[in-house]
């Protein structure tokens, strides 16, 4: 038979009782949370240019390089909220391991793209945001989220753009240069978001 069965609680909330007396709240009534995180965006520069010249190659390189990217998130301990088409998003408990992470996907990506025509090279741009967000399940919504999608827009090909309240916490934390790029247009944020680019580069001293 069915083994749920649904009764308004006192709240009016739909409450779902499971046989063995566990309970779980119906799926439209799904909880909302709010929470302060880091925002990790990723796109490819000129995705459209790259797959018009070569589907199959270009999904297979972009496959090959968010792996790495999702392997560094994971080291960093961070997570892969969502990704579509050349997008990915991530969410981090340390600023500084977002930025760590965003460094060294760039150092790598960079040495693969190497070995690449000039024209068949992938190029990432990120966005760092830290900021108040909703969390729905495993997806994460509002203005935070949005802050750094537009951070990320606006990066060079390579490079990484952080807001103000990035920069705040990892300023003396992270062995990096940061160029100050004045307010950001943000919709919905009044006076923009103060942004700055990280100073990366391969020549960058690290370890092999």
């Amino acid at each position: 038979g069915n083994e749920r069965a649904g009764f308004p609680s006192e709240g009016g909330a739909h409450v779902i009782v499971r046989r063995g007396g566990g309970f779980e709240e119906d799926e439209a009534m799904s909880e909302t949370r709010r929470k302060l995180t880091t925002i990790f965006s990723a796109d490819v520069q000129d995705y459209t240019r790259l797959m018009r010249a070569d589907e199959e190659g270009t999904l297979a390189t972009l496959k090959r390089h968010r792996d790495a990217m999702g392997r560094l998130i994971e080291a960093h301990e961070g997570r892969v909220v969502n990704t579509w088409g050349d997008g990915l998003i991530a969410e981090f408990p340390s600023v500084v391991e977002a930025l760590r992470t965003a460094i060294d996907v760039q150092n790598e990506l960079a040495g693969c793209n190497e070995k690449c025509a000039a024209d068949e090279q992938m190029l990432f741009r990120i966005g760092i945001n830290l900021g108040d967000v909703i969390a729905e399940g495993d997806d994460l919504y509002g203005d935070g989220v949005n802050v750094a999608a537009r951070l990320q827009a606006s990066a060079p090909a390579g490079g990484i753009v952080i807001s103000n309240t990035v920069y705040d916490q990892v300023r003396n934390k992270v062995a990096v240069g940061f160029d100050f790029l004045g307010p950001l247009e943000v919709k919905n944020i009044d006076g923009g978001v103060p942004s700055y680019a990280v100073r990366i580069g391969t020549d960058d001293p690290r370890p092999a």
